[in-house]
């Protein structure tokens, strides 16, 4: 099965056009009608774009083709660029607790507030997010490179202005908690 679903959305004529020409495709194309999208199941390994005359409030990942007429070859390296930004983005998005964590602009998202993270603090998040329960040695040699024995408060500093950006910004206290086991992200 393709790892690759273009979804045709109440666009009869193009899904038309296209299932003659399936087999020498690259995606698996579907159609789909208003009511059918809330039945759709989608899975998290396959990449899913719509394809729509117009935009859909609440679908993201939409190609919305309004500049027509448009040549089918041109259509076709449309679709499969989408794809690979699709691809692009899902891979540079990870899920921290409720957070969302872009590792390419090194930004941390929840609603529609964002913050800036330096290259450190993103490598920081993603570690302890991984390993659960995280002691200071581990962080120095992981993240920091550092012998575990060198004693140095970089690891508490760092974590102490993480904790305080994330509770300036998303109002968070609780980003980064303590207890005897180590670090652990919530």
């Amino acid at each position: 099965m393709s790892s690759k679903i273009l979804i045709i959305y109440e666009y009869q004529n193009l899904f038309d056009i296209l299932s003659e020409i399936s087999e020498n495709l690259n995606f698996k194309i579907i159609s789909c009608k208003k009511k059918e999208y809330e039945k759709i199941e989608f899975e998290s390994k396959i990449d899913y774009l719509f394809l729509s005359q117009k935009e859909i409030k609440g679908i993201n990942n939409i190609l919305v083709l309004d500049n027509l007429p448009i040549k089918l070859e041109n259509l076709l390296e449309t679709i499969n660029v989408n794809f690979l930004k699709s691809k692009f983005y899902n891979q540079s998005n990870i899920r921290i607790g409720k957070y969302n964590l872009d590792l390419n602009s090194r930004k941390i998202f929840f609603e529609n507030k964002k913050l800036d993270l330096t290259e450190r603090e993103t490598n920081l998040i993603i570690f302890i997010h991984d390993k659960k329960d995280v002691t200071i040695k581990d962080l120095q040699k992981n993240v920091w490179d550092y012998s575990p024995n060198l004693e140095t408060h970089t690891v508490e500093t760092h974590i102490y202005r993480l904790r305080k950006k994330m509770k300036e910004i998303f109002k968070d206290e609780n980003f980064i908690s303590n207890n005897n086991n180590g670090y652990s992200i919530n």
